[in-house]
């Protein structure tokens, strides 16, 4: 089973029955059952539109790649942005921690997470507990029928599972020891993540109801916020964050032109994230749905932009960056459960309240006392449940009530096992540098190095 099948209720344009059929034919090779009705289809579908397999299997495969591409990208942008949201006593832990964390998933996803989500799942909760292999062997026979090839979708589906684990660097930011962090990103890579990702993508339970995430805003981005959040709530706020009298310390950005490029590069690469999600480009249809899932996109983002600014001035009297580069993060991540089906002013809706939930969360995850040094748990986890929750707003194929039930599964799910994988680690190697490490920067006390050298030590 695979994302082809999960989507099997969503509205489809005329003439994607190339690519569909293609893809499903390769997908369902390890269900025979339904193999001869692919590839049936896809016959018809060549039959229909004149487009060849081979030229399908090139053009999705490119799709992929390409695609993989840009979300990769999207690593640098979450570098980039929690290194300019932190202080610069702690910018050289981000860097580290997010170059590591890609490297991890990727070995993971290769290693179990990529059959555990995608591998004999049959409407179940899990697949199977294996190394994945790629196996292109019947194109040497001139057999298209897979409609991509093999490495192409590895490699697309494990740029995603990086995305939620960046998530979790930036909200638990300046005060994680890095070896505990990295070992609970080798437990969300590579078991949490692809268990909830076979829920729905990988045609688990969730797909069998008919619950709708067509690029993950629950997937992706909410999975990485109740990791985060359960992270945040075992760690403690960064010293002297919060007062007794409930006042909020400000913590200034080390810089906030850094953390601008951070948000600019995640958008660029959310058109990979969105528009990659399509999984096909073998026919006109499937092109001109991936530049509809471009416009969507991009609408979403700026929307959430300007309703961010409007709501800062409208509550702070003044514009705060830092909840403006975040409106355009929860503008994307709201778009993202749905990109296609809305139309442009549904988008620009869906974004912009994205853009306005960042804004009312910031501090009311403050009077909770849970510090998110980078705001990631407003931007990728309020907004995407509010992304999932509006999909029936736009796609008639879906129910609010399964929608809610997705939601509330992942969530619980997720979000008990990573607080059960941080108290582990809490217990026994301590998961929180000792306060005097904090005091001069984790930096110095987990790599004896600084960003900024040239400026010396600082205590901010």
């Amino acid at each position: 089973m695979h994302r082809y099948l999960s989507r099997r209720g969503l509205p489809v344009p005329a003439g994607l029955g190339l690519a569909l059929g293609v893809a499903i034919t390769g997908t369902l090779a390890s269900a025979p059952a339904f193999a001869q009705d692919a590839t049936e289809a896809a016959v018809e579908a060549v039959a229909a539109t004149g487009v060849s397999p081979e030229s399908a299997f090139i053009f999705n495969t490119l799709l992929f790649l390409m695609a993989g591409f840009l979300v990769m990208f999207m690593a640098a942008g979450f570098a980039m942005l929690e290194a300019g949201m932190v202080r610069k006593k702690s910018v050289a832990t981000q860097c580290l921690k997010n170059v590591a964390l890609f490297a991890i998933a990727g070995i993971l996803y290769y290693l179990i997470g990529y059959n555990l989500m995608y591998d004999g799942v049959d409407g179940g909760w899990m697949g199977t507990l294996s190394i994945w292999s790629p196996d292109d062997s019947a194109i040497d026979g001139g057999d298209f029928g897979a409609g991509y090839a093999a490495s192409s979708d590895w490699f697309f589906q494990m740029v995603f599972v990086a995305t939620a684990a960046s998530i979790v660097s930036g909200t638990v930011a300046e005060r994680v020891k890095i070896w505990p962090f990295l070992a609970f990103v080798v437990i969300l890579t590579g078991i949490l993540y692809p268990i909830t990702g076979s829920w729905q993508w990988g045609g688990g339970w969730l797909a069998e109801m008919g619950f709708s995430d067509f690029a993950g805003s629950t997937l992706v981005h909410s999975v990485g916020g109740w990791a985060a959040l359960a992270g945040a709530f075992l760690l403690g706020a960064r010293r002297g964050r919060y007062g007794r009298d409930g006042s909020v310390t400000p913590m200034p950005a080390s810089s906030l032109p850094l953390a601008t490029l951070g948000t600019f590069i995640l958008w660029l690469g959310w058109f990979g994230f969105n528009g990659g999600s399509q999984l096909a480009m073998g026919s006109g249809a499937d092109a001109v749905a991936v530049a509809r899932i471009f416009i969507n996109t991009n609408m979403a983002a700026a929307a959430g932009v300007v309703a961010a600014m409007v709501v800062c001035q409208l509550i702070y009297k003044k514009i705060d960056l830092t909840l403006v580069l975040n409106g355009a993060i929860g503008g994307l991540v709201s778009i993202t459960a749905e990109p296609l089906a809305p139309s442009l002013a549904a988008s620009l809706l869906i974004g912009g309240v994205g853009g306005v939930l960042v804004v009312l969360a910031v501090p009311l995850l403050d009077k909770l006392k849970i510090d998110d040094v980078v705001g990631a748990i407003p931007a990728h986890l309020v907004c995407g449940i509010w992304g999932t929750l509006i999909v029936p707003f736009s796609n008639a194929d879906t129910s609010y009530g399964t929608q809610l039930t997705g939601i509330v599964a992942i969530g619980i799910f997720t979000f008990i096992a990573s607080f059960i994988v941080w108290s582990i680690l809490k217990a026994t190697v301590g998961i929180r540098v000792h306060e005097e490490d904090e005091e001069r920067g984790v930096d110095q006390a987990e790599l004896g190095m600084e960003a900024y050298p040239e400026f010396g030590p600082s205590a901010v």
